[in-house]
């Protein structure tokens, strides 16, 4: 990843549905997630989740997506912009797929999030665009592999804007791999 990691957008909604608005400022609060998003709570709150049992711990309390792999998208012919895919936090500069289950960012002046899995894409994807799901999707070494961003928990509130500066900090080695939470 090429210049300093740093927010592109930030994103928003309070209903469930894919896509969420690109806003000026998002508050990430403690413990719970986006301020006002769907998805803010401390207990679950992915709707297929939340069926199976609403008092699981919420560990996808904000999305994050690196916007890199928009420009990828984009050679296949889908034209995703921030937001679309439903993440909160987009990104650039930062290699979120390989960064290990526990790291933490910085998001802007005060919020910290730390990472706890990677986003597995669903078919509500294919509703902007036929076969995004599929492209969010590929092979290596015979393992199927996540592109579509990474979950995070709130450890620190804060407020987050697009520009601000992202800081990374690792957890103690061994590392180990992000995986589908």
């Amino acid at each position: 990843m090429n210049g300093p990691a740093r927010v592109v957008a930030v994103s928003a909604k309070a209903r469930h549905g894919i896509n969420k608005a690109n806003r000026a400022t998002i508050r990430l609060l403690a413990g719970e997630g986006v301020e006002g998003d769907a998805h803010c709570g401390a207990t679950v709150k992915h709707r297929s989740r939340w069926r199976r049992d609403p008092t699981q711990p919420n560990v996808r309390q904000v999305h994050l997506l690196h916007g890199e792999f928009f420009e990828g998208l984009a050679t296949k012919g889908f034209e995703v912009t921030p937001g679309l895919m439903g993440e909160n936090v987009t990104t650039r500069g930062v290699d979120l797929l390989s960064l290990p289950t526990g790291a933490r960012l910085r998001l802007g002046p005060d919020a910290v999030v730390q990472l706890t899995g990677l986003r597995n894409p669903c078919y509500q994807l294919d509703r902007i665009y036929p076969g995004l799901m599929a492209a969010c999707l590929d092979r290596r070494d015979g393992d199927l592999v996540r592109l579509a961003g990474v979950m995070a928990v709130v450890l620190v509130a804060g407020e987050v804007t697009a520009g601000d500066a992202i800081g990374i900090e690792l957890p103690p080695t061994p590392h180990a791999a992000l995986k589908v939470v």
